[in-house]
């Protein structure tokens, strides 16, 4: 297996352990009893080994489960995420996890998470997914025949860069960064800082990060040792110890299929969130030991005042980017009132911008 499809198959097993879990929660939850009669449906699950992957056959065991709950699933392999995603949209699957950059076409507000410095700690985070998992949050996870069934935290994003001396904003100009192709966003805060956006996908970008092609990304510490990215950061690179972005996956679903063979199917998709939420300590678990495993030589602190430079920076694209209709404004206000709920002497508190 190559390294980039080391790092595929560890986002995929985590998307699925998730999906599936919320797929089978009623088997955790003791007030929810199996459906009435037998529902069908088509589940994407993108493993880069296809059928013959860990992900596909630990979900395959878990379809089995599911039939106790009257749920006949049946499971599609992907090797490409955005595949994945067309097929979701084109109704040929009734699931789908993905990364909630790319959910971000199928539900504005909830694709808006992603967005820079939103959730600067992963306390936030979980603030965020526990706030989601209210039922009144409900109508603004649903967008047309789509709903979001539940968000799975993956990590924090840190700036990487191939040399130390590049550790201020004003340093950045005219460096190549590496963004996702599909994110129009990333490309418009790289443009701002007056870099050189290289378009990318997560199949390449750690490649063009160790050959020199750019000299800058943003990624977890899950890809670290899975894309070998120290060879990028050779022996005079570092990783800036400070959170670009919190990076999260999402789970689709077809609301208008099962709105009319579910009576109770609202209650099920809330429950569905719950129990997302109840076992992020699980996943918190698996990111702090990523974090931890990088040697401790590569990680950088920025200066108080790099720091608040970024901070504001940041700051600033959210706010034109939400006007300019990139994030969702009601997504934007509920990420900053988790911001100033963990940080309420925030000086953007006593604002009204965001």
């Amino acid at each position: 297996m190559t390294k980039t499809s080391s790092l595929k198959l560890l986002f995929a097993s985590t998307l699925l352990a998730a999906s599936c879990h919320s797929m089978a929660a009623e088997s955790a939850l003791a007030d929810m009893k199996p459906l009435a009669k037998p529902i069908k449906i088509k589940f994407c699950i993108f493993d880069i080994m296809g059928t013959k992957g860990d992900a596909f056959s630990y979900a395959k065991d878990l379809a089995l489960e599911a039939k106790k709950w009257n749920i006949e699933a049946e499971l599609k392999a992907y090797t490409d995420e955005r595949i994945a995603s067309e097929d979701f949209k084109a109704g040929q699957c009734d699931g789908v996890a993905i990364s909630t950059m790319r959910a971000k076409q199928f539900n504005p507000f909830i694709g808006s998470i992603d967005s820079p410095g939103a959730l600067p700690t992963f306390d936030d985070v979980r603030e965020l997914i526990r706030t989601i998992a209210n039922p009144k949050m409900s109508p603004l996870l649903i967008t047309g025949p789509y709903q979001v069934a539940a968000v799975i935290p993956l990590g924090a994003a840190y700036v990487m860069v191939n040399d130390r001396k590049i550790d201020s904003i004003e340093k950045v100009a005219g460096k190549k960064i590496a963004v996702l192709d599909f994110d129009k966003a990333q490309a418009k805060m790289v443009e701002k800082i007056g870099a050189q956006a290289v378009a990318s996908d997560i199949t390449n970008f750690g490649g063009k990060f160790n050959n020199g092609q750019v000299d800058i990304i943003a990624a977890p510490a899950i890809a670290f040792k899975p894309l070998e990215l120290y060879r990028g950061l050779g022996t005079k690179g570092a990783i800036f110890n400070f959170p670009l972005v919190q990076i999260t996956a999402t789970i689709l679903i077809r609301r208008d299929k099962f709105i009319k063979e579910i009576p109770d199917f609202d209650e099920r998709v809330v429950k569905m969130r719950e129990f997302a939420y109840s076992k992020i300590d699980v996943i918190a678990k698996m990111i702090k030991k990523s974090e931890a495993d990088i040697d401790p030589k590569y990680w950088m602190t920025l200066t108080k005042a790099d720091q608040e430079k970024y901070t504001q920076l940041m700051r600033d694209a959210r706010i034109a980017m939400t006007k300019e209709g990139f994030y969702d404004p009601k997504m934007m206000a509920v990420l900053k009132k988790v911001r100033c709920k963990s940080n309420p002497t925030n000086v953007e508190c006593s604002l009204h911008d965001e």
